[in-house]
């Protein structure tokens, strides 16, 4: 299909990039290609879609080699993978996988070559445990650096020898602590082993935070949140300018195996076109009912990004972020019991873990997604017993702040 004579703006290239009606007996949507393998067309290119995928050769400018077996690739990843580009500003590249915790495992498996890592804390507690459970045992040296601290990571950075990886989640959950791309980039960038910065960009990806244009190499979601936004998937994406870099990628996905499935890629390319329109709903929800929460009697502060009053957290956010997106954590006046008071009254809000979607979910983060850090590392990165997470959805804010404002009272 032809393109355009211009270049689009990415809602409009989410819709018309990657995916060619003619190829599919004219379907304006992609169907669903459910196979295990591909017939090739020729011995020859049988033989070359081989050495491609081996490494052993690269493929040509525009080349499309023949599909070989779908734990490598097939249709639906392919275009998916091309229609989440332009979603992220300065993408070249994607790679699809089953789940959030495949594609940040699959970064670190591929990238730190037995050598050393850096991350901010907090991390998402499932990627904590990754690092703790598996990478240390093995070997890999890890260290933890406060987020939003850019003169201790910058520190971190410069000091750790055989260092391959920083890994940033930015902004932190719970805690919706930023960290600044900008100079975390510029620290490894000084460092004389270079190594990649990655950034998590799921709570303000791609809609609010662009980490490519600040310098970061790798863009990584969980897919499930508000990409897919409806909580009824699980996926995983990570995107680079640097299109080598997903083909490493690719090449230990087809290892594990970890790809996202045929109708999970239909299901999650389908949702692509409502991304910025789902996450500017979210955001102006929670916004409205973050400031009209802040100062509330039993709450003892309010986290959310408009509300920051920290000099160095407010120049991160108005120089990195657009907006200030879904995500508020309440630390309520009464510690736990006031915390598990307020989840078990709400009527509306759904005390569950994940976020991004559509319905507004609502945890505690100590006893459930962090509930694998140790005490200490819970003091550090500030969560705390009182604190509540809310993902806010796109119900009208009024009915949600009064859900809110009536848990709070049963406290």
């Amino acid at each position: 299909m032809a393109k355009p004579p211009y270049r689009v703006r990415p809602e409009t290239a989410v819709l018309i990039e990657g995916f060619d009606p003619q190829l599919s007996v004219g379907s304006a949507r992609p169907p669903v290609y459910r196979t295990s393998t591909f017939v090739f067309s020729s011995p020859e290119a049988a033989e070359r879609a081989f050495q491609i995928v081996m490494g052993k050769i690269e493929p040509g400018t525009d080349e499309r080699p023949d599909l070989i077996y779908a734990r490598l690739s097939h249709p639906n990843a392919d275009i998916l993978e091309d229609q989440l580009v332009p979603l992220e500003r300065g993408a070249k590249a994607a790679a699809v996988f089953n789940s959030g915790m495949a594609a940040i495992s699959t970064v670190l498996l591929t990238f730190l070559e037995r050598g050393a890592m850096v991350y901010t804390q907090p991390l998402y507690g499932g990627t904590q445990h990754f690092i703790h459970q598996i990478l240390e045992p093995l070997g890999f040296v890890a260290r933890a650096v406060p987020g939003g601290d850019s003169a201790a990571l910058a520190a971190a950075i410069a000091e750790t020898s055989n260092l391959k990886l920083v890994l940033v989640e930015t902004p932190a959950n719970p805690t919706l602590t930023m960290t600044d791309i900008a100079a975390a980039s510029a620290a490894v960038r000084s460092h004389p082993a270079r190594p990649l910065l990655a950034i998590d960009n799921t709570l303000l990806g791609p809609t609010f935070q662009h980490p490519l244009l600040h310098g970061a190499d790798l863009a990584i979601y969980s897919g499930t949140k508000f990409l897919g936004g409806f909580s009824d998937l699980l996926a995983g994406v990570v995107l680079a300018t640097d299109p080598q870099l997903i083909q490493a990628l690719r090449g230990v996905r087809g290892v594990f195996g970890n790809i996202l499935q045929a109708d999970e890629c239909w299901m999650l390319d389908s949702r692509l076109s409502t991304v910025t329109l789902r996450m500017n709903r979210q955001s102006k929800n929670a916004q409205k009912i973050a400031e009209r929460l802040n100062g509330h009697p039993k709450i003892r502060r309010v986290l959310y990004p408009s509300l920051f009053t920290d000099p160095e957290q407010i120049r991160i956010r108005d120089t990195q972020t657009d907006f200030a997106g879904s995500m508020i954590s309440l630390e309520l006046n009464g510690g736990k019991a006031a915390a598990f008071d307020f989840l078990r009254n709400l009527k509306i809000g759904k005390n569950a873990v994940s976020l991004g979607g559509v319905e507004t979910l609502v945890c505690h983060p100590m006893t459930t997604t962090h509930s694998e850090l140790s005490a200490e590392e819970l003091r550090s990165a500030g969560i705390v017993e009182e604190m509540v997470r809310i993902s806010v959805g796109v119900e009208h804010w009024r009915d949600l702040l009064e859900d809110f404002g009536r848990a709070l009272d049963s406290i």
